[in-house]
């Protein structure tokens, strides 16, 4: 018996740069070169890079530029030359007493209400996700209006509802002609109520889209083990939310710590022999009040690099924790 067989022969393969072994190449992929060389996302952020440059960068370039300048009324009226005076603004504003008070007041007052602001906003967004559907629209509305008021509005209301002699606030609480813009203390109290009216819906409306966001099942797994409202918070919400808390974190710390209308509307320009004063308008009544521009201007750059300071250490801790952002 014989069997036919037939060797089996593989097809050759030809490379690309002739006949032999190798194999083949795989077609390389056309495109433009600005594809290519990753300068598409760039084209669409344009726009925007430049509407940020002419409204935030230049102005900065000058803030910073004034602040190493002899720029006083003399400068700005012609009579005398602008000179560069390098890191003497500086050296004048490290060594006033009074920016170091200032600056101290600034910072406890900034805290204060950052502190409340996210006490506050985190409540009320644990309080919307407990009621019905009508009076949480009546407390979102009622927020959003307060948060939509301009400053200079809601500052000259609060003065009013607390004014001394005609406002409805010493009347119910039986104060007489109690002033709360003469003492130190009680005039940042009644600022820091009006700086958290007009705050607090932020946080409290951010919040909330984030605890819609976790799943009903993760807090209903906790309620069912025994966890209370505050065990489920600090437990389950807080840590799932972290990052949401972290934007509203920074944002209320930069809000808060440049706090300017409510302290200059509400007490007057910085209170009774500057008692009130914070960075703000402690750099406005340099540049404007005092004409020493340069010296304002100084102190604005100094709150940049606090602010920024503050940003970045903060960013860094949470990296540190493994929080990706």
């Amino acid at each position: 018996m014989t069997a036919n067989t037939t060797a089996y022969k593989a097809p050759e393969t030809t490379g690309a740069g002739g006949a032999g072994g190798a194999p083949a190449r795989p077609p390389r992929r056309r495109g433009s070169p600005l594809r290519r060389s990753g300068w598409t996302p760039w084209l669409y952020l344009l726009p925007a890079l430049v509407t940020l440059g002419g409204l935030l960068v230049y102005p900065i370039y000058q803030l910073g530029l004034i602040s190493f300048l002899e720029y006083t009324q003399a400068q700005v009226s012609g009579g005398e030359p602008t000179t560069f005076v390098g890191f003497d603004n500086y050296a004048d504003l490290l060594g006033d007493s009074q920016f170091w008070q200032v600056l101290l007041a600034t910072v406890v007052f900034a805290a204060t209400c950052v502190l409340a602001t996210l006490f506050v906003g985190c409540a009320l967004a644990v309080l919307l996700t407990r009621v019905r559907a009508l009076p949480r629209l009546v407390l979102m509305m009622a927020a959003l209006g307060a948060w939509a008021t301009p400053a200079i509005t809601g500052s000259t209301v609060w003065v009013f509802l607390f004014d001394p002699d005609f406002g409805p606030v010493n009347k119910v609480l039986g104060l007489g002609d109690f002033s709360w813009t003469y003492g130190r203390y009680s005039a940042f109290a009644l600022v820091l109520l009006e700086v958290l009216w007009c705050s607090f819906p932020f946080v409290m409306v951010t919040v909330y889209a984030g605890i819609r966001a976790i799943p009903t099942e993760v807090l209903e797994a906790a309620s069912l083990d025994g966890a209370s409202q505050w065990r489920i918070w600090r437990s389950v919400m807080a840590p799932m939310l972290r990052p949401i808390l972290i934007v509203v974190t920074i944002q209320s710390i930069i809000w808060d710590f440049k706090v300017f209308t409510q302290i200059y509307v509400m007490t007057n320009g910085g209170g009774i022999a500057g008692q009130n004063l914070v960075l703000n308008v402690y750099a406005y009544q340099k540049a404007f009040a005092s004409s020493q521009y340069s010296l304002g201007s100084a102190i604005g750059v100094v709150m940049l690099v606090i602010l920024l300071a503050v940003t970045l250490v903060y960013l860094r801790l949470v990296r540190r924790q493994g929080e990706e952002l």
